[in-house]
């Protein structure tokens, strides 16, 4: 069986998201080829899997939003960039049928979450599962007139699948398409955090630990703006983290995942996966505020009734008014379940094997 994973290259949380359930199934199906088609970056993906072996066809199926910044969007270039990728698909989805049509194997299409995956999956007449928080209707839907008409072939193509894994954190996806209920997709921490602790210089107080970490685009931040918190060691991927005394820069080969139980507070933008990981290792996350994407008052949203949590407007994260010295305001409801990767990939297992049966707690919808 081959698994054609056509992720998004909107952010490294739809590969993170992907990456998760893809490691779960390879510990199901050890023999099952994966395949990640996508513009994210090869050093990304191969991080993000790390035992679990791959392979990487590079494909821009997607456009998602043009961001300025981590925290801005641009919708004049998003519309551009849609018009331009609505030529080059009919050729990008013929040369990936022709690739897969020789490899001689059974596949199924996994979307996370481009519209085109639908496209591809019926010119191979291959079953197709989406891995979702939202889809681009959603997203494109607040941005104005001129997107209508892709709103509407993208709610089209999603009606296509065979299966939803729907994941929490979520917006409207009414697709009418069978689902399964997920709780957070997220993967382990893989490094001895002891021996982390003592390359970075890190105190025993995970309290007094922070992880800046603002996605694939990242986010400028002066480092003098760390001598406000001297009682604080910062540590990130950006660089400049490790200019000053109480900065640290992510070192290479470690997910800010992998150092998340060292880490007391987290210092981020709206992200479904960022927010997952946190959740799954006991982190508080510190919001600062993000316009122009339907998804970020959601999340925001959803951070108030399951994490605890502080809310940063970008004037307080830009002057390094971070409340490091207040406490976290408590979840209004529970904790998510953390097992939606697992559950994610049993579900995979369950509709390629014909079996009706469900993963145990997986709650469907037709």
């Amino acid at each position: 069986m081959l698994i054609h994973a056509c992720i998004s290259s909107h952010g490294f949380g739809h590969g993170s998201r992907t990456a998760s359930v893809l490691c779960e199934l390879a510990a199901l199906k050890p023999d099952w080829r994966l395949v990640l088609s996508t513009g994210l970056p090869e050093a990304f993906l191969t991080l993000s899997m790390g035992e679990v072996p791959f392979e990487h066809r590079p494909c821009r199926w997607d456009v998602g939003v043009i961001q300025a910044d981590a925290l801005g969007a641009d919708a004049a270039a998003t519309l551009a960039a849609l018009h331009d990728l609505g030529l080059d698909l009919p050729e990008l989805v013929e040369r990936e049928a022709r690739w897969l049509e020789a490899q001689h194997q059974p596949i199924l299409v996994l979307g996370d979450v481009p519209p085109a995956a639908a496209v591809l999956a019926k010119r191979l007449q291959a079953p197709l599962v989406w891995l979702a928080s939202f889809g681009w209707d959603t997203i494109h839907a607040p941005m104005g007139p001129a997107f209508q008409p892709f709103v509407e072939h993208h709610r089209q193509l999603y009606a296509q699948g065979d299966l939803l894994l729907h994941c929490p954190l979520s917006l409207p996806m009414d697709w009418g398409v069978a689902e399964v209920r997920l709780g957070l997709t997220s993967s382990r921490p893989r490094h001895d955090v002891e021996r982390l602790a003592r390359e970075l210089a890190l105190p025993p107080d995970r309290e007094r630990v922070v992880l800046v970490s603002f996605g694939g685009l990242g986010m400028a931040i002066d480092p003098a703006l760390l001598a406000r918190w001297p009682e604080h060691v910062f540590i990130g991927p950006e660089p400049l983290l490790a200019t000053v005394p109480n900065g640290r820069c992510l070192p290479a080969g470690v997910r800010p995942l992998d150092l998340m139980p060292l880490v007391g507070r987290l210092i981020t933008k709206p992200g479904y996966s960022s927010f997952c990981e946190a959740f799954s290792q006991g982190v508080g996350i510190h919001l600062v505020h993000r316009s122009g994407f339907a998804e970020a008052p959601v999340l925001e949203e959803d951070l108030r009734n399951h994490g605890w949590h502080r809310l940063l407007s970008q004037e307080a994260f830009r002057r390094g008014d971070w409340q490091l010295d207040q406490p976290l305001q408590p979840p209004r409801h529970g904790p998510l379940p953390v097992d939606g990767a697992s559950t994610a990939a049993q579900a995979i297992v369950s509709l390629l094997e014909g079996r009706s049966a469900l993963p145990m707690g997986a709650g469907i919808r037709i």
